[in-house]
């Protein structure tokens, strides 16, 4: 196995990142080959044999025939195996490491765990994710310089919550600061955002946006593992959701929301929320006004293992499924037509707990596999554009295969569109990673 750090990184942790920045300016870009693959492109149903070209971090040459490669180029034989763009996981909390504060910290050490762990999930074929709450605005544009390896990241900041929200972690007691509390240390440092009424919630949304969200998070209905809110209530008045998508929309970017049951959903919808966080709960006529409304379910296929819960919170879990597990809401978003979005939602991270990677093939259980793979890339990456002049990585396609594109794909051992479950195995079945057009890892023989 060799690994490819970028010249960046390498002078960065030896002090030298001004002159990495430099010395790149003046080379010439980076040329790999990447010959004698079976391509499947985010987009099709099937794979067909092709020759790949990445001229620095973009693919500029896809093409039956040969492609002319320049002196020093880097060549890979696929030797007939699947070529596909990066995984991407819609729905995840960067900050969510076992050890770690919840939504963030800026402990050192902290920080150092996250950063492991996103290494770790690069290196699981996950290139992109949509970080759906946490203080990782640091964490995001280290990985974005090159100076740490890990995903691409659309970073939501802040939730916004009200009090008694699932975004409210104060101990009961504390005052609010509508009735004239003190900003909590978690809502200081940008770990949280609660706010009620409209002037406090348009303040909110706008501080996420200034600290460089590329979209918005709202809590919009009871949670797992919050501690003041159960699963039946609706938070946030119409009104005060409104206001935060206007918000958004003025910054030509869109608002997420977590939310379990019908009338939730139904609400967010009203308010013009355009991707739906969880909907495990929805029933057929819900189901229906999503589609209708061109939104998103951002769904994850949760079974029990997943995330590690409390007696109380696996109560809750079970009532936030609607007592008929995961599948009975994606049936329904599939019945209607309504966009799926493939997220995870996973919490308390170790090496050992449970990956995107085992969730991925349960979506093959409704869907054909080329479904789930092309939801799980240019699906994905569809929604994440939503955000319009805040997606950071907008100078280019993300989740395909095709000139011009990003350079992120995986080279996998035998044909995931036969059987999901090669995935699961990433670190024998995944022999190529690369993301912006840097190898992180080739299994490949030279």
């Amino acid at each position: 196995m060799t690994f490819h750090p970028t010249r960046r990184a390498v002078l960065a942790g030896l002090g030298l990142a001004p002159l990495a920045a430099a010395s790149a300016a003046d080379a010439p870009p980076a040329t790999i080959l990447i010959r004698n693959v079976q391509l499947f492109d985010g987009t099709r149903s099937g794979r067909q044999p092709r020759n790949i070209r990445i001229t620095g971090n973009r693919i500029d040459a896809v093409a039956a025939g040969d492609i002319p490669v320049p002196p020093g180029a880097t060549l890979i034989d696929g030797a007939g195996q699947t070529l596909m763009p990066g995984l991407t996981d819609a729905h995840w909390h960067m900050a969510a490491v076992r050890g770690v504060p919840w939504m963030g910290s800026d402990d050192a050490t902290h920080i150092a765990m996250i950063f492991k762990d996103a290494e770790f999930q690069l290196m699981r074929g996950f290139t992109t994710v949509r970080d759906t709450a946490g203080a990782i605005f640091g964490i995001k544009n280290a990985i974005d310089r090159g100076i740490m390896p890990g995903p691409r990241c659309y970073p939501s900041g802040a939730a916004i919550s009200q009090t008694s929200g699932h975004g409210d972690p104060e101990p009961v007691g504390e005052l609010p600061t509508a009735l004239g509390g003190q900003p909590s240390p978690r809502q200081q440092k940008g770990m949280t955002a609660v706010a009620n009424g409209v002037p406090e919630v348009l303040a909110a949304t706008r501080e996420q946006l200034k600290r460089g969200a590329s979209q918005i998070k709202i809590m919009a209905g009871g949670g797992v593992t919050s501690d003041h809110d159960p699963i039946d209530t609706v938070q946030y008045t119409l009104e005060e959701m409104r206001a935060i998508v206007q918000a958004a929309t003025d910054w030509d970017t869109y608002a997420c929301a977590h939310a379990y049951t019908p009338a939730g959903v139904r609400r967010c919808l009203d308010a013009g929320v355009i991707s739906i966080e969880h909907g495990h709960a929805i029933d057929d006529p819900t189901a229906a006004l999503i589609a209708a409304k061109g939104a998103w379910l951002s769904i994850q296929p949760f079974e029990n293992g997943d995330n590690l819960l409390t007696d109380e919170q696996q109560a809750k879990a079970a009532e936030s499924l609607g007592g008929a597990g995961w599948q009975a809401g994606v049936r329904l978003a599939k019945k209607h037509g309504v966009k799926v979005a493939f997220g995870t939602d996973l919490f308390s991270r170790t090496r050992t707990s449970r990956t995107e990677n085992a969730m991925l093939p349960r979506f093959g259980a409704i869907y054909s596999n080329a479904e789930v793979l092309r939801i799980v890339t240019s699906g994905n990456c569809e929604l994440f554009a939503r955000s319009g002049r805040r997606n950071p990585y907008r100078q280019a396609p993300l989740g395909v295969i095709r000139e011009g594109a990003w350079a992120d794909m995986l080279l996998v051992r035998g044909n995931p569109l036969d059987d999901l479950r090669l995935l699961e195995d990433y670190a024998r079945n995944l022999l190529l990673i690369v993301k912006d057009g840097v190898i992180h890892k080739n299994l490949m023989p030279a």
